[in-house]
């Protein structure tokens, strides 16, 4: 089940998965983590959080319209391989589209690029580092 959930049910997911339980769950706010018109997704296998990720109205580069951009986007280990990131990354870009928001991008770290190409995701900047995160690429999708 898909939830709307609060910044604060998705903070020990984020530490877990993204910074490796390295953080308390309060370091790994966003800044972007409140701002208006931003939303938390989460994705709950019976009652279990498997999976969230974060929605905030930002524009990129060159690209025309409203855009956001995705972050914090981190599927539990226990629940990797289902399909349960793609199902809810699709509703994030429904939802986005239902608002009316032109595009979708996000900075990918390496080793997730082809979950997002798989998406309909494209590259669309050069290989970046980010310090004691590592290789990522800014990608960009359409929403219909």
């Amino acid at each position: 089940m898909i939830k709307f959930i609060s910044v604060e049910e998705l903070l020990a997911l984020r530490n877990t998965v993204l910074r490796e339980g390295r953080l308390t769950p309060n370091e790994c706010r966003f800044p972007t983590d409140k701002l208006d018109g931003n939303f938390h997704l989460g994705y709950f296998i019976k009652g279990e959080l498997a999976s969230i990720a974060s929605f905030h109205p930002q524009s990129y580069a060159q690209f025309k319209g409203e855009g956001y951009q995705v972050r914090g986007m981190a599927t539990s280990e226990k629940f990797r391989g289902q399909g349960i990131g793609t199902k809810l990354l699709n509703f994030g870009l429904v939802y986005l589209g239902e608002q009316r928001a032109n595009y979708l991008w996000c900075h990918a770290r390496k080793k997730a690029l082809r979950f997002y190409q798989n998406i309909g995701f494209e590259i669309v900047s050069p290989e970046f580092d980010i310090p004691g995160i590592g290789p990522h690429h800014a990608m960009y999708v359409k929403i219909m």
